[in-house]
């Protein structure tokens, strides 16, 4: 991730731009510390109104957000001027969803989808390293974020399995 020594907008900008709104995460990408983290937070709330939905309609919801966010991150990466700047955070909400998709609801499935998500984004294993340095613009953007949540989603079924 490339962060540039560049002036993020205020709060009532982004309020003026929906675009920029939506990829800095509803403002939670202007976290001074830990953006990231901060934008999966912003995440868990709107997950919580997600797994209300049948399986079709949150993983169609899931797909249009990822969808969408190629396009998010792209625009806000050229208004930045950095392609995967640090407060662009819309890749977390996805990623954190994805990681989510079949979790037992239940706040220590909440946390633990949390946890795993986050490591796997901040440790970044192989293909989610890769796919960071290798894959530019939106789409580079979102790419190691599905992945991570991917490997999330993987470990969180096992837990489930192993507990079952």
């Amino acid at each position: 991730m490339l962060t540039a020594p560049i002036s993020l907008p205020s709060f009532s900008a982004l309020i003026a731009n929906p675009r920029l709104f939506l990829a800095l995460g509803f403002g939670s990408g202007l976290a001074p510390k830990a953006p990231g983290t901060a934008g999966t937070l912003m995440a868990v709330p709107l997950y919580l109104l997600l797994q209300q939905l049948p399986l079709a309609g949150y993983v169609a919801t899931l797909l249009l957000a990822a969808l969408v966010g190629i396009y998010l991150c792209d625009y806000a990466g050229k208004y930045l001027g950095v392609s995967d700047h640090g407060a662009i955070v819309w890749d977390e909400f996805v990623g954190y969803w994805l990681a989510m998709l079949f979790a037992p609801k239940g706040f220590i499935w909440v946390l633990y989808g949390f946890v795993l998500f986050r490591l796997f984004d901040i440790w970044k294993p192989w293909p989610i390293g890769w796919a960071d340095k290798k894959v530019k613009g939106g789409f580079g953007v979102m790419l190691d974020d599905v992945l991570a949540g991917l490997m999330a989603l993987l470990v969180i079924q096992l837990t489930v399995i192993s507990v079952s």
